[in-house]
């Protein structure tokens, strides 16, 4: 498979006004946020053939920013002034009338060799005082990775943090009779643009994809009907796949490890399953636990010194912590009903996990050490928490009940923050499930 987007960096220029920028930077930390008003015109030009990319430009960068809960994106029908250009100092006095706190100024220009260049300026309207700028070149047809970097780099600018648009999530998509679901490997855009599938779902079913942090590789499991089900290894640029090993039980539920040179699972031997690592290089194999209930859901900490992962050895499914070797687990959850799904934050300060309590599903969040759980949704059924690579969104998949007579029901993707307010639907084609958030793209 070809190497889905490219895209060269040729420019990044930066004048921060320390004082400008007190005002407008968003404390991203806060358990409420008030959107901050921000006017987005349409990107200027003055060529004919990119009109079209403009429009579109601002189109994707406008629904990144309302999408993140961070930002209200005013009505363009509400300006008063359109921009004279990229380089030109607006007149702040027409923004202010309009409540606008930021402007964004771009500007796209056709290049000799095809590319296009995306100049974007950032400009505090109560100060006066320009925030930031950049400017970058990209093929043309690359128009909208250019966008999700302009809104990484808005993103960066008002929270002093990284954004998270310029990324991609593989899902499982799901066609077919409720009772003999075709599921295949599935990859899109963060915002739900450029679906793509990567397998066909003809021989076997793919299950629990995750994204390698350090390369662009899957890691998934594969269910056949004739044997059990076996991990495998996914290179998205190559199409290339391969097995993870042969294995006498079960194996599900696979995961990276941080530096993307080990993977985590589980693995079922004489009906229990236990947590194993696996080193990628080698091939070696290592048992993590030895417990006779079920361990399974294994993830990593960023900083590769620790593990979380699901077991009932209490009596219910309950979240654990151990050290990377296997030593010293202990249990940090003790709340009514089952703990599932367990995965950290990229910013190692917090595991999103699944709970079901009361028949209903819940998402939530913990800290390492047990401390602070707070619940983000709930609904009929809902699993599969995975992070956005700055550790401030979670998606997620939703199930909705059939009918009586069997007809509807189906699952869909949905993001939240961790003030649990700003929960949105990700657009897929038909049913999906199983999210997994890529890093930001190189």
């Amino acid at each position: 498979m070809k190497k889905l987007f490219t895209i060269i960096l040729t420019a990044v220029f930066a004048a921060t006004m320390q004082s400008a920028l007190a005002q407008v930077r968003i404390d991203i930390t806060q358990g409420n946020v008030d959107p901050m008003p921000i006017a987005v015109p349409d990107f200027l030009g003055a060529d004919e053939g990119v009109a079209e990319l403009r429009r579109d430009i601002t189109s994707v960068l406008m629904n990144d920013l309302d999408r993140s809960g961070l930002f209200s994106v005013i009505d363009q029908r509400a300006y008063i002034e359109k921009p004279e250009g990229v380089n030109v100092r607006p007149t702040f006095a027409n923004w202010r009338i309009i409540n606008a706190q930021v402007l964004v100024v771009g500007e796209v220009t056709e290049l000799s060799d095809g590319r296009i260049q995306v100049a974007t300026r950032i400009w505090d309207v109560y100060s006066d005082q320009q925030l930031g700028a950049v400017a970058f070149k990209t093929p043309a047809d690359n128009w909208r990775r250019a966008a999700h970097k302009v809104a990484d780099f808005i993103y960066k600018t008002l929270t002093g943090e990284d954004g998270y648009f310029d990324t991609r999530v593989v899902f499982i998509h799901e066609t077919g009779p409720k009772e003999d679901r075709t599921k295949r490997l599935m990859i899109m855009d963060q915002d739900g643009a450029n679906p793509v599938p990567l397998t066909d779902g003809l021989n076997y079913k793919a299950l629990t994809p995750r994204f390698s942090p350090t390369q662009q590789q899957i890691t998934y499991m594969a269910l056949f009907d004739d044997r059990p089900g076996q991990v495998y290894l996914f290179n998205i640029e190559t199409g290339e796949q391969e097995q993870l090993g042969t294995f006498r039980g079960m194996t599900f539920a696979p995961r990276f490890s941080p530096d993307g040179r080990q993977v985590l699972m589980a693995i079922e031997r004489n009906g229990n399953s236990d947590v194993f690592k696996m080193d990628l290089a080698t091939r070696r194999l290592t048992r993590l636990t030895a417990d006779p209930a079920i361990d399974v859901s294994p993830s990593m900490s960023p900083d590769g010194r620790r593990i979380t992962f699901t077991s009932d050895r209490g009596g219910t499914q309950q979240i654990y912590v151990m050290n990377a070797d296997g030593s010293n687990q202990k249990r940090i959850t003790f709340g009514e009903g089952r703990y599932q799904t367990p995965v950290w934050s990229p910013r190692g300060d917090l595991i999103a996990f699944t709970r079901q309590y009361n028949g209903r599903f819940y998402i939530g969040v913990i800290r390492p050490d047990g401390t602070g759980e707070r619940l983000l949704t709930e609904s009929y059924l809902e699993e599969g928490p995975t992070w956005s690579p700055n550790g401030r969104v979670l998606m997620f998949f939703r199930e909705t009940p059939t009918r009586r007579d069997g007809t509807g029901g189906g699952a869909s993707l949905w993001s939240v923050d961790l003030t649990g307010r700003n929960l949105r639907r990700v657009r897929t084609p038909g049913d999906a499930s199983d999210p997994a958030w890529s890093p930001l793209l190189p």
